[in-house]
């Protein structure tokens, strides 16, 4: 069993924004969405958001069947935060309880599982790192080894900043002992706050064993405060990503230029030039390219298929093998079948596509009215000329031909050339007019 608490009440005033801090995005997801998938990912008996600078925005953005939410007003220190969520777990059996923070969003479940495990059922562990810069953290105070206190800068002497073990604040406590710890808490500090950290001490004085674990990199225990430390992360996040999908076989032209925001899957021998955003869910085939500056967003791309550069496949684009999607070209909520070419300048929204399907430049479905979507049906083999505008809904038959400059307001016949334009004309004679000189 294990109960957790998710620290998400501050205000983040160095953000400069009027969106509560833990809604800030990471990879295009709230930071507290974050930890929220990493402590479900341990499979916990409840958790509990401590909630208060932007209150219900951060619930109504987060809210889940799965949660339950403590509010703290006024903020009064980390220790009195916790608080807020003791009534939470009243009803359940008293059980390890994991303390995390809505503000590091990069923490691991692996990592959590190891101090966990460290914690067991009756010893208090504490997330540490060792930093080579400290400043601005807890320090882990030990005696002949053993944790005895942790002693926040602001309060620290010169000896005790010296120190390069720090506390990140993720910590595992027995759950009966933090009910009756917290109570115990005073504010007789730099910050006149009520600091979580002081249960250390009491644990000491009690008796209990206070142990360790280490993240495997210290990136993943750093806190949000500012814009530029959300900048940091973004890249972290970006850079892991990027490892990964290469070490499953894909070829990025700059692992540093790519951005991922949401779940990108890719088959083998896949390449992605570099500015490419994947937004949501997004399915790469065998052997696709994607060239630069291209947007994806929940789409899924058949084997073989050429994307870009300068596209975007917006929600609901299903493409078949060997689909080419050109420069400037945008498809959205449509299915395009194998073989078939979109090259320039084109927008294909609502619409079937079948196979073989050349789609000229400056080509557009015109799917909406103004007040409802309408679908184009356009069949195998047709040829559409440049400067199109196929008017929804509408049916383009099997092998038709649609000359350029086009405006289709009715089906086209299977195998036949559909024209809509006038006449050409010339007017001879006719003198192009000239800016008048001013007096």
């Amino acid at each position: 069993m294990l109960n957790i608490v998710i620290l998400a009440a501050g205000q983040g005033k160095r953000m400069r924004s009027d969106l509560p801090k833990v809604l800030h995005p990471v990879a295009g997801k709230p930071m507290l969405a974050h930890v929220l998938d990493s402590a479900r990912e341990l499979a916990p008996t409840k958790v509990c958001v401590v909630y208060g600078h932007g209150g219900e925005r951060v619930r109504t953005a987060l809210d889940s069947t799965d949660l339950t939410w403590a509010l703290q007003e006024p903020q009064l220190g980390t220790g009195h935060a916790v608080l807020q969520a003791m009534p939470e777990f009243a009803a359940v059996p008293p059980a390890p309880t994991l303390v995390l923070y809505g503000d590091v969003p990069l923490i691991r479940a692996a990592t959590l599982r190891r101090l966990i495990e460290a914690a067991g059922a009756d010893k208090l562990a504490l997330l540490t790192a060792h930093l080579d810069n400290p400043h601005g953290y807890g320090r882990i105070v030990r005696i002949d080894g053993k944790v005895t206190r942790i002693v926040e800068e602001k309060d620290a002497d010169d000896a005790e900043r010296a120190i390069r073990e720090v506390n990140t604040g993720i910590l595992v406590a027995p759950g009966a002992a933090l009910v009756s710890w917290l109570p115990q808490l005073g504010s007789a500090n730099a910050q006149g706050e009520y600091y979580l950290t002081d249960i250390v001490a009491l644990a000491v004085a009690e008796g209990m064993d206070v142990v360790t674990a280490h993240p495997d990199a210290n990136w993943e225990t750093e806190g949000v405060n500012s814009k530029a430390q959300l900048a940091t992360l973004e890249r972290i996040y970006q850079r892991n990503v990027a490892e990964a999908l290469m070490e499953q076989g894909v070829t990025l032209a700059d692992p540093a230029r790519i951005d991922v925001r949401g779940q990108l899957i890719c088959g083998r021998d896949v390449s992605i030039d570099v500015n490419c955003v994947f937004e949501g869910s997004v399915v790469l085939g065998d052997g696709v390219r994607i060239g630069p500056n291209c947007v994806l967003q929940d789409a899924t791309v058949g084997p073989g298929s050429v994307i870009g550069p300068f596209a975007r496949l917006r929600p609901g684009t299903v493409l078949a093998e060997d689909v080419h999607i050109g420069n400037f070209v945008e498809v959205k909520n449509s299915s395009i079948a194998a073989h078939s070419k979109a090259n320039h300048l084109a927008y294909i929204g609502d619409a079937t596509v079948g196979s073989r399907v050349n789609v000229g430049a400056g080509t557009i479905t015109c799917n909406y009215d103004g007040a409802n979507k309408y679908r184009t049906v356009i069949e195998d083999d047709v040829f559409i000329g440049s400067d199109t505008q196929l008017v929804a809904p509408v049916t383009i038959g099997r092998g038709a031909t649609l000359g350029a400059g086009t405006t289709l307001t009715k089906d086209a016949p299977p195998d036949a050339l559909t024209v809509s334009r006038p006449k050409q004309i010339t007017i001879t004679g006719w003198k192009r007019p000239v800016k008048q000189k001013k007096p």
